[in-house]
Order: structure tokens, then sequence, then C-alpha cells
């Protein structure tokens, strides 16, 4: 039931963009009830959060080498962010976890603390340096794909990922 739901989400914020993907039509494309939905999620957000969950599950390995192993955390992420949908979603949730104080505390608690302590511990930063981090990476790449609507070409991440590493050489 998770996978059909979360593939019709994704397909519907691909196609309508993540205002107009309401829960109403989600549940369209998925084949169910909203009602359905709403017993699972209390709001789309709860249900974008899961889905992006389920769409950066697992992470990659972290190897021995941590250059190396970031260079492919970034490289990973940047994939991700750029399929259909996905970039979309992520945006959207953390824009409107703004003024939703509930949202951001489900996106704080369940989607980045993992990454975080993960982080934390195989880098051996402190959570500022890890956070800051994270929101170089992520923030840029999603900054990229709602200037231009595509995601960061090869060569910038590449770029992108040359001035992240050296904040921890």
């Amino acid at each position: 039931m998770n996978a059909v739901v979360f593939a019709a989400t994704l397909r519907t914020v691909a196609e309508l963009g993540y205002a107009g993907a309401t829960m109403d039509r989600i549940a369209a494309g998925a084949g169910t009830a909203k009602t359905t939905l709403y017993r699972r999620w209390p709001s789309k957000g709860a249900l974008i959060i899961d889905c992006l969950l389920d769409v950066f599950s697992p992470m990659p390995e972290l190897g021995e080498d941590q250059s190396a192993t970031l260079a492919g955390a970034v490289r990973w992420l940047a994939g991700k962010i750029g399929e259909p949908g996905v970039g979309a979603a992520f945006a959207g949730v953390f824009s409107d976890a703004v003024n939703d104080p509930a949202l951001r505390e489900l996106l704080s608690t369940r989607f980045q603390a993992p990454y975080l302590e993960m982080l934390k511990d195989y880098l051996g930063e402190s959570e500022q340096r890890i956070l800051l981090f994270i929101d170089v990476i992520t923030g840029t790449l999603l900054h990229r794909m709602g200037m231009i609507g595509r995601p960061m070409d090869d060569e910038d991440v590449e770029m992108l990922i040359l001035m992240a590493l050296r904040a921890f050489e």
C-alpha cells in the first residue's frame, strides 16, 4: 500500500507541483480513498515526509575514505533530488514547515536527525558543522531546482563537492 501511495505522491507532485498535489489528487492517483490516506497520515506534509524517507533510504554505506564517501553521498543526494517529483516534494515540505511547527518537528526528528547523528559519529565533527554541511549541500541542490527547474548538472555537483569538502580537510 505505501509503495503505491508514495509512487502516486511523487507522480502527482511531478505533474502538478507541490501545491497542486492535494490529498484528493494523491488518493485518486493511488486508487484509494482520501480517508484511507488520512488514517495513515494526518496531513500532506506528513505523507510527503514518509515518502521522502522512503526515497532517501537507505543512505549509501560509509567507507573508510571520508572524502570519497562524502563525495559519493553528495552525488547520490543530487541524483535523488533530481528524480521526478522528489525535489519539488522536498522543497515544498520545507517551505510549509517554516510556518508549521508540527511539520518542522517531524522533519527535524524523523528526517534530519538520523542523518545528522550518523554524520556526526562518522566525521567526528560538532552538530553545528554537520548541520552547516547538510544545509549547504541540500540547500544548494534545492535552490538550483527552484531557480532553473531542473537538477544541478554533474559538473556543478562536482564543484559543490570540492567546495564542501574543503571545510573538512
